[in-house]
């Protein structure tokens, strides 16, 4: 190999539709290897720098050209048609992928890993169906629209370019914080109907749920409706002046006047949470399924705050119909801060309990942590949909703003197929991953470059001309203020760090600290790049720990044909979700936290952590031990425990998965109509059962162990009390000897 460094080699190659990227000598040795000429590489090499020496920049065609001269002058005729043969394949292969009459044919054949690649939509429905028919287009449309090198990327499996079925056909943006405050004070229009600042609880969360609607048919992501405590307390204070006055009829005495009113617009707040919760799982937008929506709460301590919250939760604990199902939408996102709610002398630990006994129930709400958030986001906010996170942001005046900001889309990197690549050798692995940033930075500023440019405020007039992005724009005016100087962000995704590490130290790397702080490191190398691209162009790129619900099954499906069943990576049909902690093991909550709680502070642009329960019902004590330990650590927390419900022979627990589903592991009942069965898909909740969930991500759910056995939750009920080290200490050794 010293021959070859004799000869300079090319720093620049000019892809065929003009992308300029680093020149990587890598790829002729993966290229050398598929040819099964591995045993002449240093030759081959030698004479392929040979020919590029002295250029500082050549083109594609020009590379091709020259190692196909180096073959055929050392008689490599075989491999030479070898390498035309698959070239020919594979350019007959993009020619049906970005045809829409193949898809089509996929959708009439109800093809499975289609039709169930997103668990909120309903595809026996015809609204879903119109709308995976309109994405099939999309999709093949909009490979043909974006550079050729992130198209092909993208369709080898190198990289995932999300959400091509509206983007970028369409210049939509992802998901957002709504900025209901600014809609409600201002007005706003829907179709025909201009609207006015509500007059009532009732009327508020009546236009909230409008909005929800408009703002998810003109977006393709999740929104939040954060602090809605707060927000829907100056209405609620309307409803209770308005019962005062009333009050003042039946009654001269102040405080029967006080009560009554009280007591009426108790029975208001809770109608109106009810009301949102049916309307929300009522709701349609136009690509098919129900809003995508979270809503944030927790931190107002007013007595109508308290209410509003009470009553949130207590709607969810009720359930919805004559079965009381669980609801899936809209996700609860409790806040925890200490002096309102962490300790029991805190105003609203009460709430806190009630949290408690809601998410032991029906899974939501997770939790936010204050103070961990601030510390991993600047400051306290709610993500958007299910995990994407803003940055801090100050305007001009120096005021730090969330609601009203958005992202503008991910495109994931595979990385376990970079570390499956190297085989084992890291430096290869780094320089491999060098060369994937380069592109995945393109096909980030293609997304930037699509919606600033083709996007006007009267595409969508509820985000760009009525407020809900937070500010106003003409009809015809730029939309780029809405997202540049780091005002919005855009995302670098990642899966499969456990595949990573797996690669590298084998299956049981977690308690390896090499391992573990090399899989930090590829994380922190993802946001190195983020903020350098950050400085050069203007807008927040971020890390994003991908939720990868259909993309655990198609990357892995993918490799699986690369490179066949590789044990503990590919045998398993699935990708573990970005820097979780392997499924399949038993650790306690305290070491799965602790294993993950380095992660997110490189990846502050979208995570979230949860853990595996039993039936906590009757033992909400150990779930708070586990929310009380996470507070300065984990920002963002979910609860995984069995809720599923069988109405034929009354089982409540969990389902068993099989290869058909989930069933009841009393009497088989899986008809959706007779059980209710939740399983968190990712970051929010899928009834499998009524929209069934892509193949790989079934295989993961049913790979999941719990964290914490039924004597580990008595174990962490008593020990509630004590100090935090002392409970983590006694869990371990309970851990242990549970194993």
């Amino acid at each position: 190999m010293n021959k070859i460094n004799m000869y300079q080699l090319p720093e620049t190659c000019i892809k065929r539709d003009g992308f300029e990227v680093p020149f990587e000598l890598y790829k002729i040795k993966f290229l050398i290897n598929d040819l099964s000429l591995s045993e002449n590489e240093n030759e081959i090499l030698e004479s392929f720098s040979k020919e590029l020496s002295g250029q500082n920049k050549v083109s594609t065609d020009q590379i091709e050209k020259s190692f196909l001269n180096v073959l055929k002058n050392m008689d490599f005729s075989e491999q030479v048609q070898n390498y035309l043969k698959h070239k020919e394949m594979i350019a007959t292969e993009f020619k049906e992928q970005i045809n829409p009459v193949q898809r089509l044919n996929r959708l009439v054949n109800e093809d499975a890993r289609l039709v169930h690649e997103n668990a909120n939509k309903d595809s026996k429905l015809f609204s879903t169906r119109r709308d995976l028919i309109a994405g099939a287009v999309g999709k093949t449309t909009g490979l043909t629209m974006m550079p050729e090198h992130i198209a092909k990327a993208h369709l080898k499996g190198n990289i995932h370019f999300h959400d091509l079925d509206y983007s970028p056909l369409e210049a939509y943006s992802n998901c957002c914080l709504i900025d209901f405050e600014t809609l409600f004070r201002d007005g706003f229009k829907i179709g025909n109907a201009e609207v006015e600042e509500p007059k009532s609880i009732q009327t508020a969360v009546a236009q909230i749920t409008q909005v929800i609607a408009s703002v998810s048919s003109q977006q393709y992501g999740g929104c939040t409706v954060d602090h809605i405590d707060t927000l829907l307390e100056p209405y609620a204070n309307k409803n209770y002046k308005k019962h005062l006055k009333e009050a003042e009829q039946l009654s001269s005495d102040e405080t029967v006047q006080e009560k009554f009113a009280k007591k009426q617009t108790i029975k208001d707040i809770y109608d109106s949470m009810q009301a949102l919760e049916y309307e929300i799982n009522t709701l349609f937008t136009t690509n098919g399924q129900t809003p995508f929506t979270s809503v944030g709460f927790g931190l107002g301590t007013s007595w109508i705050s308290r209410e509003i919250q009470k009553a949130i939760l207590q709607v969810r604990i009720d359930g919805l119909g004559k079965n009381h199902r669980t609801a899936i939408f809209p996700k609860l996102l409790f806040a925890i801060k200490k002096g309102v709610n962490y300790y029991s002398e805190d105003p609203n630990y009460d709430i806190k309990q009630l949290a408690l006994k809601c998410s032991s129930k029906r899974m939501y709400p997770d939790i936010l942590n204050y103070q961990a958030l601030v510390d991993i986001t600047g400051n306290f906010k709610s993500p958007m949909g299910c995990r994407s996170f803003l940055p801090k942001w100050t305007d001009e005046n120096g005021k730090a703003i969330n609601d009203g900001r958005a992202n503008m889309g991910v495109v994931t990197l595979n990385l376990p197929r970079i570390a499956m690549e190297s085989k084992g050798n890291q430096d290869l692995f780094w320089e491999i991953l060098e060369d994937r940033l380069h592109l995945v930075r393109d096909a980030l500023l293609f997304r930037v470059k699509r919606i600033v440019e083709g996007a006007k405020p009267q595409n969508a007039p509820i985000l760009y001309q009525y407020g809900a992005f937070g500010m106003k724009a003409k009809p015809d005016e730029s939309v780029d203020k809405f997202f540049n100087r780091d005002r919005a962000t855009v995302s670098l995704g990642y899966i499969g760090l456990y595949e990573v590490g797996t690669v590298f130290f084998g299956p049981n790397w977690e308690h390896n600290q090499t391992a573990h702080d090399f899989t930090v490191k590829v994380v922190k190398t993802l946001d190195d790049h983020c903020k350098s691209w950050a400085k050069q162009y203007g807008y927040h790129f971020s890390v994003y720990s991908t939720p990868s619900e259909s993309l655990t099954d198609r990357f892995c499906q993918l490799d699986i044909k690369k490179f066949g069943r590789v044990k503990d990576i590919t045998d398993k049909e699935y990708y573990t979700n970005s820097f979780h902690y392997d499924v399949r093991k038993h650790p306690s909550p305290f070491e799965k936290l602790t294993f993950e709680m380095d992660y997110p502070h490189y990846a502050s642009g979208g995570f979230i952590h949860y853990c595996e329960y039993p039936n906590l019902k009757q033992n909400p004590k150990a779930l708070e031990a586990v929310w009380d330990w996470s507070y300065d650590k984990i920002g963002y927390l979910g609860t995984n425990t069995p809720i599923d419900k069988c109405y034929k022979c009354g089982f409540e627990g969990e389902f068993k998965a099989t290869a058909r589903g989930f069933e009841c592991p009393t009497c088989g009942n899986h008809d959706p109509k007779t059980c209710d069965c939740v399983k968190r898909t990712c970051g929010y909740l899928g009834n499998p059962l009524q929209r069934p969930m892509i193949h790989g991500r079934h295989e993961e759910i049913a790979a999941r162990h719990k964290n914490v056995t039924p004597s580990m939750a008595k174990e962490m009920a008593n020990h509630a009390s004590h100090k935090q080290s002392d409970l983590k200490n006694t869990l371990e050794k309970s851990n242990e000897n549970e194993k």
